[in-house]
């Protein structure tokens, strides 16, 4: 994730960054956030583990870590769709990137989501 993170904070300094349209901009700007996002809320149960070690709030630190980890995934998915669209849109145009990165955002839902929930289920 910090290597996603760290790759689209260097995207607006190469020499093609200044050839994308108002969607794209955007769209790499919702990307960012979202990568920076995931990445706080994923990595966010480490120090919170660490400045409440041994104070008697395991309980709290295991339902909220819990919480944190389902927020970055969420954030993570929605990030890597976002991804997916904006190369795609680049590359091979408006349609395609709409397809692919539903395709993306789909597959993603269901293998961390709706997969996951059925076997909660059984």
């Amino acid at each position: 994730m910090q290597i996603l993170t760290g790759f689209l904070l260097t995207v607006p300094f190469t020499q093609r960054f200044p050839e994308l349209d108002a969607v794209q901009r955007d769209g790499y700007l919702a990307v960012l956030t979202g990568s920076v996002l995931a990445t706080g809320f994923i990595i966010a149960p480490v120090p919170l583990h660490r400045m409440l070690f041994r104070q008697g709030e395991k309980a709290w630190i295991v339902h909220t870590a819990g919480r944190l980890a389902q927020a970055g995934l969420t954030m993570l998915g929605l990030t890597l769709a976002g991804v997916v669209w904006l190369v795609f849109d680049v590359v091979v145009g408006r349609p395609a990137s709409l397809v692919a990165g539903g395709v993306a955002l789909l597959f993603l839902a269901l293998l961390w989501f709706v997969y996951p929930l059925a076997k909660r289920a059984d």
